[in-house]
C-alpha cells in the first residue's frame, strides 16, 4: 500500500514539475529528444551498414582463401609427382645431390627462426666432397 502511494506522490510532484517548467526549458526537452532519436536510428543505420560490409569482406576473404588453398594443393601434387618420378632415378654416388636438391641453401628465402648455418654449411661440403667408402 505505501509503494502505491509512493507512485502517486511521485507522478503528481512530476505533473508539478512539468506545469512550472519554462516553454523554454520544455521545448529544449522536446528537441534533445528528437534529436537524440535521430542519432539512435542513424547509429543502427551505420551499424547496419557496417556489418553487411564486413560480410562482404569475409567473403571475400574466404574466397581468397580457398583459392590459395587450391593452388597450393595443386603445386604440392605437382612436386610431390616430380619428386616420385626423381626417386625412381636412384644412382649409387648420387646421394648428396639428391639431399641438396630438397635443400634450400639460400639464406635470405629461409623462413625459419633457427640458426641452419652450420647444417647448410655441411650439407654444402658433402656435396662437394661426398664421403668415401
Amino acid at each position: 500500500k505505501e509503494n502505491h502511494s509512493t507512485d502517486s506522490y511521485a507522478a503528481i510532484s512530476q505533473v508539478d514539475r512539468l506545469q512550472s517548467e519554462p516553454e523554454s526549458i520544455r521545448k529544449w526537452r522536446e528537441e534533445q529528444k528528437e534529436r537524440l532519436e535521430q542519432l539512435d536510428a542513424n547509429s543502427r543505420k551505420q551499424e547496419a551498414e557496417w556489418k553487411e560490409k564486413a560480410i562482404k569482406e569475409l567473403e571475400e576473404w574466404y574466397a581468397r582463401q580457398d583459392e590459395k588453398l587450391e593452388k597450393t594443393k595443386a603445386s604440392n601434387r605437382a612436386a610431390e609427382e616430380a619428386f616420385v618420378n626423381d626417386a625412381e632415378e636412384i644412382f649409387p654416388g648420387t646421394e648428396w645431390e639428391r639431399v641438396a636438391q630438397l635443400c634450400d641453401f639460400n639464406p635470405k628465402s629461409s623462413k625459419q627462426a633457427k640458426d641452419v648455418s652450420r647444417m647448410r654449411s655441411v650439407l654444402i661440403s658433402l656435396k662437394q666432397a661426398p664421403l668415401v667408402r
